[in-house]
């Protein structure tokens, strides 16, 4: 009967020291994960799964709907809009299930757009929300650059060489 004795500082690591390692983390990422959905359900699908979600609940409140016009266009315009509907989810679906990629990097994009607009009106909210003091620090820091004088010297209006004509 043979006892395993503890590696030696200078010993590498049983291959057993790693596989529980390894397991301990997997056993605490489920446990972790299990949580979240327990707390905040179940995490978003991709951008297409979403897009499909989204186009069949569409298509089913569409569905059933009831007509505006009631009873005299009854049945045939309920039949009507179904059609409708179904050829709409016959020509979304396939895109979607052919490039998902796709609107995974559309969603990014449409980050990316939002997070852009939001700095522009954000700056363009703070220069409306300031004071006359500092709007008028603001453009004089813009047009000073010459040692502080807020001289217009002439940038962009010809060969670079100012003319006095007095």
């Amino acid at each position: 009967m043979s006892e395993e004795r503890p590696a030696e500082p200078h010993e590498e690591p049983r291959v057993s020291d790693a596989d529980a390692w390894a397991t301990a983390c997997a056993e605490d990422l489920e446990a972790e994960k299990a949580r979240r959905r327990t707390t905040y359900g179940p995490p978003p699908g991709s951008a297409a799964e979403e897009l499909k979600k989204l186009v069949d609940s569409v298509a089913d409140k569409l569905s059933g709907l009831q007509s505006p016009l009631g009873a005299l266009a009854g049945p045939a315009a309920q039949q009507m809009v179904k059609q409708v509907v179904q050829q709409a989810k016959a020509a979304v679906e396939p895109v979607i299930e052919r490039n998902p990629g796709v609107f995974d990097h559309l969603a990014a994009a449409g980050g990316e757009l939002l997070a852009a607009y939001r700095s522009a009106v954000q700056s363009q909210e703070q220069r409306w929300t300031a004071g006359p003091d500092d709007v008028a620090d603001e453009w004089r820091k813009d047009r000073e650059g010459d040692g502080g004088k807020g001289r217009d010297r002439g940038e962009g209006t010809g060969s670079g060489e100012r003319i006095d004509l007095d």
